[in-house]
């Protein structure tokens, strides 16, 4: 089991140009990170390939393996030229991916932000074959490198567990698999330890964050706080700090043999360097307590 980092956790740092993303992965390896999950927001890698290049030769110089890239997509277009448009601009993140040496790449399948109405069974089950049919073409091309494809529970419309599942049992591919956020179940007010539970034996990757809940009618006043699917609050937390029981969630992904990367990702209102740092702390040491 390695720990490392995803870069959305430093974007306040990235954005506000205290670091780039090469400062990004020397500064992962500094406090105790073995891989980076590259999230390309406060940057950009596909447009700009000495930039890619310079990341692939810097992680290789301290250490750290690449061991992700997430980027967002959304198979569920109007009209086909959309969705080949769609396609093409993925591809190119693929292409992107291979020239970095990545091995891993997660995509969304539907726009992130949506209204009420799409994140229902039934705008689920209508839009589904566009979700199938964009994972298929992407998992095909990215099998020529050799590279995993995968969705996440992320977005509301694919969040729950058996919605990710019914999503990779209609693909069906080989190299498509899920990553799978402990935290993201939550959104849609779904048991985070079920939904672990239910998902691990797909995944091929293992996000780890933490939030704090609280009920729809127990506003808790200022702050980053969102809503979930069914009106709860959530807000961003360190790893270890907020109400997710991780602990038992440890327990469960030990027992089950899985033993590929896990990411720290922190999205909460701390300094995100220091709460980085005490994330990845406090993940090595509640595994090792489990």
């Amino acid at each position: 089991m390695k720990v490392g980092l995803s870069t959305y956790s430093l974007l306040n740092a990235l954005k506000s140009g205290e670091m780039t993303v090469l400062d990004a992965i020397q500064w992962i390896k500094d406090n105790g990170g073995e891989h980076m999950e590259i999230v390309p927001y406060g940057f950009t890698l596909v447009d700009n390939l000495e930039l890619a290049d310079a990341v692939r030769e810097k992680a290789k110089e301290v250490g750290i393996e690449l061991s992700n890239y997430s980027m967002p997509a959304n198979y569920v277009q109007p009209e086909e030229e959309a969705f080949e448009a769609e396609m093409a601009r993925v591809k190119e993140h693929i292409d992107l991916i291979h020239r970095l040496g990545i091995k891993h790449m997660r995509h969304d399948v539907t726009a992130f932000t949506i209204q009420k109405e799409q994140m229902t069974i039934a705008w689920f089950e209508e839009n589904l074959p566009y979700m199938v049919k964009g994972s298929r073409i992407i998992a095909d091309y990215a099998a020529q490198y050799g590279i995993t494809t995968t969705i996440e529970n992320h977005g509301f419309s694919v969040q729950a567990s058996d919605r990710v599942q019914r999503v990779l049992q209609a693909v069906d591919r080989p190299n498509f698999k899920t990553t799978l956020d402990i935290g993201n179940f939550m959104c849609v007010d779904e048991n985070p330890v079920i939904g672990v539970m239910k998902n691990l034996p797909y995944a091929s990757l293992v996000h780890f964050k933490d939030f704090y809940f609280r009920p729809f009618d127990e506003p808790p006043g200022g702050g980053d706080w969102f809503r979930t699917s069914n009106g709860n609050y959530l807000r961003g937390a360190i790893v270890g700090h907020g109400d997710i029981p991780i602990r038992r969630i440890i327990k469960l992904i030990k027992q089950s043999g899985y033993d590929g990367n896990i990411t720290v990702e922190f999205e909460g209102m701390e300094e995100c360097k220091s709460a980085s740092r005490i994330a990845m702390d406090n993940l090595r040491r509640l595994w090792d307590e489990a």
